[in-house]
């Protein structure tokens, strides 16, 4: 029986897979105490060719199919599977420090954790004006908004964390990822340890390296769908206390600049309301992006936090729609 099984659910995954599992390879954790579940949902690209050659000269690296395609399926396919006493959930979009999986399973031994993850350092391959913007906002506070991007001092309880480490039993108790939810699953699954009484903590000398989308569009509709799904996950589980305010904050910008836009037309003040917010969003975030652009210009930075967020207030939007026309045709 293996110590640890590491999860990686994976879906044309070319450009970032070998560095992925380069990291993997160079850990100090044992190779015989350790299997690599790679859950593929049909990739197109090469992939698969790139696993298999690596699975030639390293047999830890299993590959299965999900022919649902989606990460909580991918990831309950890996539990079943998983030999090991310890499930550590990685993303093939990132890559991990040589202590990264001894760290995982020191502090969860120490700390008596239910699960224990650490901070995420963006990062990108190819280094442009676009993608250097695109990384800086998203390891701002004003970009994303959660502390494991953004970084944290001190050891501390947490309600969620990336790229979780776990016992296999405790799926036993809480159950497996809800594969309803296309995304959130995470912090769906975890909301149900806490309820449970379980203990999540954030380790902020475990780092892992995410490398971030690199244009404009792929960001938008990376963004788009996260927003989307806040609104579906709020749905689907019947209750908000999955997610935080901090969720939401983009579909009621949103909304405010529609409703008061529309509205104008039959009350003028309120053209001044949309003109005033609208004001006072661009000053914060050019303001903020002064403070943060770094290889990048000021109006590559602007744009970045512009299509972050408004692309992920409309996904809300559309999420709020969907809903709608599934209470519609639930009562017909």
């Amino acid at each position: 029986m293996s110590d640890i099984s590491v999860i990686i659910p994976i879906f044309n995954e070319e450009k970032y897979i070998a560095k992925c599992l380069d990291s993997i390879i160079e850990q100090e954790y044992p190779k015989e105490k350790m299997e690599v579940l790679l859950i593929d949902g049909g990739s197109s690209d090469k992939t698969i060719d790139i696993i298999k050659q690596y699975q030639e000269k390293y047999p830890f690296f299993r590959l299965l199919h999900n022919s649902k395609k989606i990460v909580p399926t991918a990831m309950n396919i890996g539990i079943k599977n998983a030999k090991g006493e310890y499930i550590i959930r990685l993303d093939a979009h990132s890559s991990y420090p040589k202590d990264y999986l001894r760290k995982l399973i020191y502090w969860h031994k120490k700390l008596g954790a239910d699960n224990v993850g650490g901070i995420v350092v963006t990062k990108v391959k190819n280094k442009t004006k676009t993608s250097n913007a695109i990384k800086n906002v998203l390891s701002d506070r004003l970009g994303v908004g959660s502390t494991f991007r953004s970084g944290v001092d001190a050891i501390k309880e947490v309600d969620t964390v990336p790229f979780g480490c776990y016992k296999k039993e405790i799926f036993n108790k809480i159950g497996l990822y809800d594969e309803r939810l296309v995304r959130n699953q995470d912090i769906e699954l975890n909301k149900r340890l806490k309820k449970m009484g379980g203990k999540i903590y954030l380790i902020p000398d475990i780092k892992a390296t995410y490398y971030a989308r690199e244009t404009f569009k792929d960001l938008a509709k990376n963004s788009f769908e996260n927003g989307k799904w806040n609104i579906l996950t709020a749905y689907y589980t019947k209750t908000l206390s999955s997610l935080s305010l901090r969720h939401f904050i983009p579909l009621l910008f949103v909304l405010a600049l529609l409703m008061s836009a529309v509205l104008s037309f039959f009350f003028s003040w309120l053209g001044y309301l949309f003109l005033f917010l609208l004001a006072f969003y661009l000053t914060i975030i050019t303001l903020r992006s002064l403070q943060i652009k770094k290889d990048t210009s000021l109006l590559h930075q602007v744009l970045a936090f512009l299509v972050l967020h408004f692309s992920y207030g409309f996904g809300s939007l559309a999420g709020l729609l969907d809903v709608l026309e599934m209470n519609i045709k639930g009562q017909k």
